[in-house]
């Protein structure tokens, strides 16, 4: 007999208001196994109900199967069901299947569902790992218990478990490629990301599969974990289980990722709280990854062992020292109480991992002694002379330093020596560039400043290899990355917070003076060399004098560039680009001729440019003579801004057109390797500025600077660097077409249309930052510095180019600094409007009513 509409209406809502009950309850009392076996009973009932209202044959059964078979349903998990044949249906059957299947969608359940005989399941299982292991966990939900018993025991006699393990590994490596290997994403998948509830799991499929054990509690009986390993894999498998139905419930669909749209609310229903240094999403976030590090942990102690039972080899220990021995290409303790009886090798273990490139990694039997002794390192520990010698040590090797920080950080050695650096294990910045958590971001850093080191990587960043070659001592700027954040989220300015913990470090480890000095000298002033490259003028001798009094000496000025350049690139893979690269080292090879003893010379600079622009047009084969006239119309403002190439670019292009009567438009690949140039010649008009970004905002095209330059003659000559990610593909096309389509833009002059409001990031409208803008007269007073920050979005150059054009303020330079998903723009401005505290004021309110979205 069939279910009719009313029917299956009515179980429909039987199934919801169990739901809500259900979800009702948690709320309640926060029990989340109460909530997954509760909800899984609810559907098994209803299920069985519709089952008996169809009149199937007595041999077929209905089987959960996947997380549904393993008793667990989150309240927006899809239903995975087998239904169980003992031989292919007849069409009276199939006809009946059908309408079965249709019911069990009709009453709401976001179903997975399959029909085989035990013969299929058997072969689907073997030619695919996912039906494999989704059986594993198969369970009788109503029907045939004989059919369902034959399954189970012919599934059994099939398995093997040493395949098995084998693909489930291959399967979680690729898995956790996909997720980019990290527990630290910004967004974790708590189910599928590295460290997630997926990696659990696959510990007890592969268990289970070996007839190893079911629970936590039966692999602690069988001796492949501790108790202490079961508690803790229980209590984080709670934790992410507790996450996940927050997560369903929040959102009120299937999802599994802490996307930013729900961090804070499902922080806030943790009970977090948003302090002035750190929000309520953030505290959420640090006990996730620690738990996620966790299980990362034990992961791999686990499915060594797993693997060590499966696959067992002999093991023949070729001694390294009397603690240590080599056990087939891994390092292995001599005796296991070794980190009880002489915790010093608790250090000692990853120094000789660092010397000894030929092994590649710890036995499992290393790793759970290291794991379980890793409390050793308190207080006495730190103080020991010989204990931070070995440290010391460490930060020297010659190679393997990256993965032994990396390892100390994975096995919890690191924040155990180093307490400070424990408190950022794990904590994420929500500043709208920084992609990592501040232990990884501060790791990133110090495998940057190493591979400048590594002649294999020296073509990634010559000119910084080139410096390290020559940098004596590189390891004092591996200790200056490591504690260049480690006083994020503490309150305060972190620089120097960080300087205080450098100092202290420096003492206690008997680092000579001058190294100290230069630690912590780099440790406060580690973002000092990135503001002054791009928000200050690098024409101004006075800023250049200011920086080289900063830094006093060459090793100094070295090895902040070095730092700098590895601090900006260990923040995100988007924030780097060429024109950074370029500010960072125009600055530093200035900086280096004044701390030679060139004193910085406006003269001097615009005759040296001046002769460099004639070699290079001489290259271009034009009289000798064909640069004068152009020259005459330019100021020394001119020739300090901008490089001799460009200078002589220029002068190639515009000599003969210096008085033209039409927009003259040139484009060309920019020399840094990245982006355009694009270099506007025409009679100066109102609105130049904002017309130019209209344009460029138009095509999505991002300006990463401007020079705004007014000749003698009343022409506006404007240079623009542009980038947009088709550019590498059809770069020619574009040359052609901002050539052609921008000088008809500035010759209809039509009227300005509204600067478009444009849409933020998910993670700008989540995190948004409140705008600021500040505007001030230069020191000479010459000037003015406007400077603006906000959150990144389409538009923004151009509304701020809007509310300048309609106070007529004239701009000089723009230095435009994008941070991830933030900008910080600095420009420098003139106008009679900026004569008037009023109108300044004015200015500045409708400046930040055009940064709000």
């Amino acid at each position: 007999m069939a279910v009719t509409a009313s029917p299956a209406l009515q179980f429909k809502e039987e199934l919801k208001a169990g739901q809500q009950t259900v979800i009702a309850a948690f709320k309640e009392n926060f029990k989340a196994e109460q909530l997954l076996q509760n909800l899984c009973r609810g559907v098994d009932g209803v299920l069985a109900k519709i089952w008996k209202n169809f009149d199937l044959p007595k041999a077929a059964a209905l089987i959960a199967v996947g997380g549904y078979g393993r008793g667990e349903l989150y309240p927006y998990s899809d239903v995975d069901v087998l239904i169980l044949l003992a031989e292919h249906p007849d069409k009276p059957t199939r006809e009946k299947l059908e309408n079965l299947v249709q019911i069990f969608w009709d009453i709401g359940l976001d179903l997975g569902h399959s029909i085989r005989t035990v013969d299929e399941c058997l072969q689907e299982s073997e030619a695919d790992i996912t039906v494999k292991t989704s059986l594993l966990e198969a369970r009788l939900v109503t029907g045939s218990r004989k059919l369902f018993k034959e399954l189970q025991e012919r599934y059994i006699a099939s398995m093997d478990p040493q395949r098995f393990f084998q693909e489930k590994l291959l399967e979680l490596q690729q898995r956790h490629v996909k997720y980019e290997d990290t527990p630290y994403s910004l967004e974790p998948n708590c189910k599928e990301s590295p460290g997630g509830l997926r990696d659990l799991q696959v510990i007890l499929w592969v268990a289970k599969a070996a007839n190893l054990g079911n629970s936590w509690k039966e692999l602690a009986d069988r001796g492949l974990i501790t108790d202490i390993e079961a508690r803790q894999l229980k209590r984080n498998e709670h934790a992410f289980k507790d996450i996940r139905i927050r997560l369903h419930i929040q959102a009120g669909r299937r999802e599994d990722r802490l996307i930013f749209d729900v961090q804070t609310a499902i922080a806030e229903t943790f009970g977090f709280k948003t302090t002035e240094s750190r929000r309520a999403s953030e505290h959420l976030m640090q006990r996730y990854y620690w738990a996620a590090k966790a299980v990362t942990q034990l992961n791999t102690i686990l499915l060594q062992n797993i693997e060590a039972s499966l696959f067992p080899q002999p093991s023949v220990p070729h001694p390294i020292n009397e603690r240590f021995n080599e056990v087939n290409g891994l390092i292995d303790i001599a005796s296991d109480d070794l980190f009880d009886n002489e915790p010093s090798a608790l250090l000692e273990i990853f120094l000789l991992l660092a010397r000894h490139p030929e092994l590649k990694g710890m036995t499992a039997r290393s790793l759970r002694a290291l794991w379980h002794a890793r409390f050793q390192i308190d207080a006495g520990f730190r103080h020991d002379i010989f204990n931070r010698g070995l440290f010391l040590q460490i930060l020297q090797s010659p190679q393997g330093l990256t993965h032994a920080l990396r390892r100390m950080n994975q096995m919890s050695i690191l924040g155990r020596y180093l307490p400070n650096f424990r408190r950022i294990i794990g904590q994420m910045q929500h500043d709208l560039f920084h992609v990592y958590t501040v232990d990884q971001h501060i790791l990133m850093v110090v495998r940057n400043l190493r591979r400048f080191a590594m002649t294999e990587h020296a073509h990634e960043y010559p000119f910084c290899s080139q410096l390290m070659a020559n940098f004596t001592q590189p390891w004092v700027l591996y200790i200056a990355a490591l504690f260049h954040d480690i006083a994020k989220g503490r309150g305060g300015d972190h620089s120097l917070l960080g300087m205080s913990d450098a100092k202290k470090f420096c003492y206690d480890h008997g680092i000579s003076k001058a190294n100290s000095e230069l630690i912590i000298f780099l440790v406060q002033h580690h973002l000092t060399m990135s503001h002054v490259a791009q928000k200050q003028d690098l024409s101004d001798p006075d800023v250049v004098q200011a920086f080289a009094r900063l830094v006093k000496d060459e090793r100094h000025l070295t090895a902040l560039y070095l730092l700098t350049v590895s601090d900006i690139r260990g923040t995100s893979p988007k924030v780097w680009n060429a024109w950074k690269g370029k500010l960072l080292e125009d600055l530093y090879r200035i900086t280096l001729r004044v701390l030679g003893g060139e004193a910085p010379s406006a003269d001097r600079e615009l005759k040296n440019r001046q002769e460099d622009a004639l070699k290079a047009l001489r290259l271009y084969g034009l009289p000798g003579n064909a640069h004068e006239q152009m020259w005459q119309q330019l100021d020394v403002a001119y020739f300090l801004r901008h490089d001799a190439s460009d200078i002589a670019w220029q002068t190639r292009s515009l000599h003969d057109k210096i008085n033209s009567p039409v927009p003259v438009v040139k484009c060309r690949l920019s020399p840094i390797g990245e982006g355009l140039q694009v270099t506007v010649y025409v009679r100066d008009q109102p609105d130049l500025f904002a017309r130019i970004c209209s344009y460029f905002d138009g095509k999505n095209f991002s300006i990463l600077d401007a020079k705004i330059h007014t000749t003698k003659g009343g022409y506006a000559l404007d240079t623009f660097l542009v980038i947009e990610p088709a550019f590498a593909n059809n770069y020619r096309d574009i040359i052609n077409l901002i050539e052609h389509e921008l000088a008809e833009v500035l010759m209809q002059q039509t009227p300005l249309s509204s600067p478009n409001k444009g849409r933020l990031s998910r993670l700008s409208r989540t995190f948004p930052m409140v705008p600021t803008v500040d505007l001030r007269p230069d020191e000479r007073g010459q000037y003015f510095l406007l400077s603006v920050s906000a959150n990144d979005r389409t538009g923004l150059l151009y509304a701020i180019a809007n509310v300048l054009a309609k106070y007529k303020i004239n701009l000089h330079t723009a230095k435009i600094m994008t941070l991830g998903e933030r900008v910080e723009d600095v420009f420098l401005v003139d106008g009679a409007a900026l004569q008037s505290p009023r109108s300044q004021l004015q200015i500045e309110t409708e400046l930040l009513e055009s940064l709000r979205v």
